[in-house]
């Protein structure tokens, strides 16, 4: 059974991106020495990828062709893609059903990539394995929040913490 997880960095005062969806502020630390941590070491493990439609289109936007490619991708939206940056597949169906479709993969972990908003409908459902949070230190002022108020509230689990000479912070929650 695919472990589903999360892994994102994040500004000191809560944002993935700023107001226009731009990550600058977070490309300072691509330098950054991570270890076990780090992105390549991460994605190594991840076999599928799915994202919502917003972050979709940041992506195609970057004009850097498809991130992922060998990774199986689902795209969650109600909008059809006119052209696909790569091979995917585009999930128009309910979430409970995705995750039973996730949770049936055993090639390896699925990361749910970007924004919060999708974290947290697999949150609700109990269906998101592990977070791992890289707070940076910024502070951004506005954007897209880690997590957009919905109401909802969970308590989850820190399993391992450790800081970096840059001052990013690699937090590791786990929900039980």
């Amino acid at each position: 059974m695919a472990r589903i997880r999360g892994y994102m960095g994040v500004s000191v005062d809560g944002y993935i991106a700023s107001p226009g969806g731009g990550i600058d502020w977070l490309r300072k630390y691509d330098g950054v020495d991570f270890g076990d941590r780090a992105y390549d070491r991460f994605i190594a493990d991840i076999a599928t990828v799915v994202m919502g439609r917003t972050t979709y289109d940041e992506i195609a936007g970057y004009g850097l062709g498809w991130l992922y490619p060998g990774k199986r991708a689902f795209i969650v939206t109600s909008r059809p893609l006119d052209d696909p940056m790569g091979p995917l597949t585009v999930w128009d169906r309910d979430i409970d059903a995705l995750v039973a479709e996730l949770r049936g993969l055993d090639d390896g972990d699925v990361w749910i990539v970007g924004g919060g908003k999708l974290q947290q409908a697999f949150i609700a459902r109990g269906a998101l394995d592990r977070l791992e949070l890289f707070v940076v230190p910024e502070i951004v002022g506005g954007g897209h929040p880690t997590f957009p108020p919905n109401g909802f509230a969970r308590s989850i689990r820190l399993i391992g913490a450790q800081t970096f000479g840059s001052g990013v912070v690699h937090l590791d929650y786990a929900f039980d």
